[in-house]
């Protein structure tokens, strides 16, 4: 049987009070929402935190809004709120396609966005979607507030930005793109991926690529920067799709493990980058 260490347990019943928390039990506190990701590590004592704060009662982190120009999205949206969300899928479709695979419904119904960025895993659906779509992560301190780049957010695996008395409150999504796509290759329905790729993009005249982002799963980076700016300002053709997708698998940097071997996802990689890119100019038209 599998049972966590000890530890102290508060809820919070607002940000500020989980700052309050977070900054006076120290480094070894940590925030629950669904839990899905750090009660399975505690239960194995991957993770032994002496306080966890509870911030299930945090409604004011729960909202999903359309704003001019942008979608913003509280932390404590679940995921299946997130699939459920009609204009999300309108204006967003990697979204969905994202959720769609992660895991299944009882931890979509209690699993939160917040929760899955901020947990850091490499494997993790939504993060190489919210790369690709350059949103922008939100984190609340003690002395306010600051915007992160999803793109600078994690900084290595299971490490993030978010500092020992922060909160991540919000996750803000420019509506730049006209067509996007996630595409994933798991062993079984649910699992962790193999390799992912999304692709969100926007074009001008003749097809032309005016500005492209592309995120990556389980492959060693969340980027494929290079394939990017491979496709920028060229016309989406089947043979720069192709050719892009080959920039990615070249720079990403898979490890073998028991999903398999290098060469294997790297080519999965590459090829996943081109059906996504190919599915997002499809959605663009």
């Amino acid at each position: 049987m599998q049972v966590p260490a000890h530890f102290e347990y508060q809820r919070a019943t607002s940000v500020e009070h989980a700052i309050a928390l977070l900054t006076r039990h120290g480094p070894e506190t940590r925030v629950v929402a669904g839990g899905h990701s750090l009660i399975p590590m505690m239960k194995l004592r991957l993770a032994q935190p002496e306080m966890l704060i509870d911030i299930n009662d945090l409604g004011e982190l729960a909202g999903i809004t359309v704003a001019p120009g942008v979608l913003r999205l509280g932390a404590m949206v679940r995921h299946a709120d997130l699939l459920g969300s009609a204009q999300v899928g309108a204006l967003l479709p990697v979204l969905h396609d994202a959720e769609r695979v992660i895991a299944d419904p009882v931890v979509r119904n209690r699993g939160t966005i917040g929760g899955s960025v901020c947990q850091a895993d490499p494997s993790e659906d939504l993060a190489g979607a919210f790369c690709a779509l350059r949103a922008v992560a939100v984190i609340r301190g003690a002395d306010g507030d600051r915007a992160v780049p999803m793109r600078e957010f994690f900084t290595g695996p299971y490490e993030t930005v978010v500092g020992p008395a922060e909160v991540l409150v919000e996750l803000r999504v420019p509506l730049w793109s006209a067509g996007s796509a996630y595409l994933k290759v798991d062993r079984r329905s649910g699992d962790w991926a193999v390799a992912a790729a999304a692709a969100a993009v926007a074009t001008g005249p003749g097809g032309v690529v005016t500005e492209v982002g592309i995120g990556l799963t389980a492959v060693g980076r969340f980027l494929a920067e290079e394939a990017e700016d491979f496709l920028r300002g060229r016309a989406a053709t089947e043979a720069n799709l192709v050719e892009a997708g080959r920039v990615a698998a070249q720079h990403c940097r898979p490890t073998a493990d028991q999903r398999g071997p290098v060469d294997y996802k790297r080519h999965l990689a590459g090829e996943l980058t081109t059906r996504a890119l190919r599915l997002a100019v499809e959605r663009a038209a």
